[in-house]
């Protein structure tokens, strides 16, 4: 059975390049447009892993995943941020939410990947 992850991004074209390189590895890939979004995907289902931009309309990538935290089926749900942010504030705030990395954009698909194995 393969792995199920959520993506969010704004992004357009970020979700179809992260979930062309997740689906041609195995991963089951479930899109979201922003924060709010994805948290109604949350539902129930189990997530193997969730990969979210920071900057997003609606509802930034941080707001969600503090909601995402309340929620007892995700509150120990793996993290990987993909996003352009570098700074160490948000870094740090990221972190005290339970985010286990943080990729900058653009990636590498190696990198992404080695990342993504380390998690699921």
């Amino acid at each position: 059975m393969s792995k199920t992850v959520l993506v969010a991004d704004d992004s357009a074209s970020v979700r179809q390049i992260v979930s062309m390189v997740l689906k041609s590895n195995g991963y089951t890939v479930i899109e979201a447009e922003n924060g709010k979004q994805a948290l109604t995907k949350l539902n129930g289902q189990k997530i193997h892993l969730i990969i979210s931009d920071v900057n997003m309309p609606e509802m930034d990538g941080l707001t969600f995943i503090e909601n995402a935290r309340e929620i007892e089926t995700y509150k120990f749900t793996p993290i990987l941020m993909l996003t352009t942010e570098t700074d160490q504030a948000l870094k740090d705030r990221g972190k005290a939410q339970g985010i286990k990395a943080w990729l900058v954009k653009p990636f590498q698909p190696p990198v992404f990947l080695s990342a993504i194995s380390k998690l699921t």
